[in-house]
């Protein structure tokens, strides 16, 4: 994995030679683990603070849930919970912020806000004007493989092979965005654990994360507390550290370059050992 370029962005490069850690704090009412914890601004803002401390390289903002079965939020009130929170971070955090988004105005106000990267659960599907935002802007841009919209993702998904499926519509998403400017070194690849997929899904996919670095863009995996792990361990989404712990040093090892986690400070020592034993860094 680990390789020694690197992600740039205006909050300066993200190196790749090791696993980076993407801290999440969603500003949202219904989000499945952490929903309404952080909706106050204040509360919200503090959360940051910790998420860097604890050891985030990144730290990802999201406004709308989209979780299985969630409903879309509209860009005013998605704006309303996200950019008070970016406005006050921005400026002070150390780390890169990724607004976590598919719309196109939302990403917009936030990167003026000073959000440097952009995480599009749809593949720029959702938004047809986002990539050509992206382009412009020259900010990083999470591509992620959903069977969208979650209203109905996962009602019985299927795939021929989901593993070469997902490989397949990354790539061509990929293609698509450097098709119209945005630069290969600004691209990073999301398979989308739990976003339309069967627990088999997901442990398959799990299983083939080499086949995906080898598509030579970072890698970004978010296994964080996710329903398959409640499906393994019959535990629930409070309850699932050790779940999550096991799948991120799974990642890690196979060479995901980040993972999106809820718990920075525990995931960050997962890490760090994965990293020292099997890459060496």
């Amino acid at each position: 994995m680990p390789d020694s370029r690197h992600l740039d962005t205006c909050k300066g490069p993200i190196p790749l030679d090791r696993t980076c850690i993407v801290g999440v704090l969603n500003v949202t009412p219904d989000s499945f683990f952490d929903g309404g914890r952080y909706e106050a601004v204040d509360r919200a803002v503090a959360r940051g603070f910790e998420l860097q401390e604890a050891g985030a390289d990144v730290l990802d903002i999201g406004g709308e849930s989209t979780r299985p079965g969630s409903r879309p939020v509209e860009a005013p009130e998605e704006l309303d919970r996200v950019l008070p929170v970016i406005e006050r971070l921005a400026g002070e955090l150390d780390i890169p912020i990724s607004i976590d988004t598919y719309k196109c105005d939302v990403a917009r106000q936030c990167v003026e806000a000073g959000a440097a990267m952009v995480n599009d659960v749809t593949a720029l599907r959702g938004d047809h004007d986002m990539v050509g935002f992206v382009s412009k802007a020259g900010v990083p841009i999470v591509l992620m493989h959903a069977l969208w919209p979650p209203e109905t993702m996962q009602k019985s998904p299927e795939y021929v092979d989901v593993t070469e499926d997902v490989l397949s519509f990354l790539d061509s998403r990929a293609r698509h965005a450097m098709a119209f400017g945005v630069k290969r070194d600004r691209i990073v690849l999301d398979p989308g654990m739990g976003f339309g997929k069967t627990l088999e899904h997901n442990l398959e996919l799990l299983r083939n994360l080499p086949a995906l670095t080898a598509l030579g863009f970072p890698v970004l995996v978010g296994p964080s507390r996710k329903r398959f792990l409640g499906d393994i361990t019959g535990r629930p989404a409070e309850e699932r550290l050790w779940g999550t712990a096991g799948a991120v040093a799974l990642c890690a090892a196979a060479g995901a370059h980040f993972v999106r986690v809820h718990d920075v400070n525990a995931m960050k020592d997962v890490t760090r050992v994965v990293d020292a034993v099997v890459w060496q860094v």
